[in-house]
Parts: C-alpha cells; sequence; structure tokens
C-alpha cells in the first residue's frame, strides 16, 4: 500500500509546502518527502529527504542536499509493570545524540525526559489527562531554568484548543485544530511575545491532507 501526505503552511509574509510519499515494503516502510523548494525554480534535490523504518524499531534518515544521516533507534521495557519507551536519536552531520524516554504511569499520566548529550540540555515533562478531554503538560528546562505549560481541550468532537506559555521567552500561543479523514486537517496558530513593547500577534495557518493509493 502506498500512502501520500501534502502539507502547507501560510504565513502574512511567506508561503511553504510540502509533500511525503510512503510504501509498506513488508514489516519496512520507504519514505521520501520534498518541500516546495525541490520545485520551485525547476527540480532540484534542496529539501529532499527519504527514509527507511522498522515501525517501533528503528528510522534512518537521509537528507539528500545536506548529504546528512540521521539514525533513531525505539525502544520499550518495562519498570515495576510500566512501559518505558526510550528513543536514541544521533545526527552524523552535526554529531549530536539524543536520549528520549518516556513512562507511562497509568492512561492518565506520563513522565518524560529528553537530553542531549555532551550538554546541559535536559527538558523533563509530566503529562496528565483529565477525563479523556483536557490535558496539562507543564514542562521543566534545566539547562534555562525555566517552565513551559501546555494545556490541551478537545471540543465539539474533532476540534482541539491548545494553549502554550514559554516563561523564559514570555511566548503566549494558542491553536486551534480539526483533524478528519474526509477534509483533511488544518490548524490556525495565533502567538504573541509578551515581553515585547508591542504586543502584535502573529498568526499562521496549516492545512494536510492524507491519501491511500
Amino acid at each position: 500500500m502506498m500512502k501520500a501526505s501534502f502539507k502547507a503552511r501560510y504565513e502574512p509574509d511567506k508561503a511553504a509546502a510540502a509533500a511525503t510519499v510512503s510504501v509498506n515494503a513488508g514489516d519496512f516502510k520507504l519514505r521520501a518527502s520534498l518541500t516546495d523548494a525541490t520545485v520551485v525554480n525547476g527540480p532540484s534535490l534542496n529539501g529532499l529527504a527519504i527514509a527507511l523504518e522498522k515501525p517501533g524499531f528503528f528510522i534512518v534518515d537521509y537528507n539528500v542536499p545536506k548529504k546528512d544521516v540521521r539514525f533513531q533507534f525505539m525502544n520499550s521495557v518495562r519498570v515495576a509493570e510500566k512501559p518505558l519507551n526510550l528513543t536514541y536519536i544521533h545526527s552524523k552531520g552535526d554529531g549530536r545524540t539524543i536520549l528520549d524516554g518516556a513512562l507511562l504511569i497509568d492512561s492518565g499520566n506520563k513522565v518524560s525526559a529528553n537530553h542531549v548529550l555532551g550538554t546541559g540540555n535536559t527538558k523533563l515533562k509530566y503529562t496528565y489527562v483529565h477525563g479523556g478531554l483536557t490535558t496539562f503538560e507543564p514542562s521543566y528546562d534545566l539547562g534555562k531554568n525555566a517552565w513551559d505549560f501546555a494545556v490541551t481541550r478537545k471540543v465539539y468532537g474533532d476540534d482541539v484548543l491548545r494553549a502554550t506559555y514559554q516563561t523564559s521567552a514570555m511566548n503566549l500561543g494558542l491553536e486551534w485544530s480539526r483533524s478528519s479523514k474526509q477534509n483533511g486537517s488544518f490548524k490556525i496558530i495565533a502567538s504573541v511575545n509578551l515581553a515585547e513593547e508591542r504586543k502584535i500577534p502573529k498568526l499562521c495557518a496549516e492545512t494536510s491532507w492524507d491519501f491511500e493509493m
């Protein structure tokens, strides 16, 4: 089976687009993605990436124009009878290695951590789902010594509202999204920096469609 997706992003001063095509080959999945930079001003390799994935085990991404390879390995173990999902990511180009772990305590509580090896960049996050409709996500950045907060609420069936606040940058964000198999998905994003003297909101809209062939 072949699947394809198309995503477009619109801002007041620019627009961008991206497409992805994936093909199942037994237990593996082959994926190719491109952006508008690949086709604007004639076909080119700009924005082109290919990937080989075995879901739940590994992903190998190759950025064609940058000739950069990224490896991602996933595994799951049990700690005190709770599933702990582990992810190892290494980018050959910049030599950066990321370790990510998420412990699912129960259906409504999850603790996760993200660390970049060789740096002080470590983030801790707690996720709490209340009543299956509202999700609270406080997180703490050890490198910045700062908290971030996010609240997500499902409304009107397929509609989702999300509010975020980054304390270090004083950025407030609001999102409204809707996902539909028949009509595609869209997201409207508004953000404002409360530290700026002129608090002018930045607006952005995203649309996406998925196809099966």
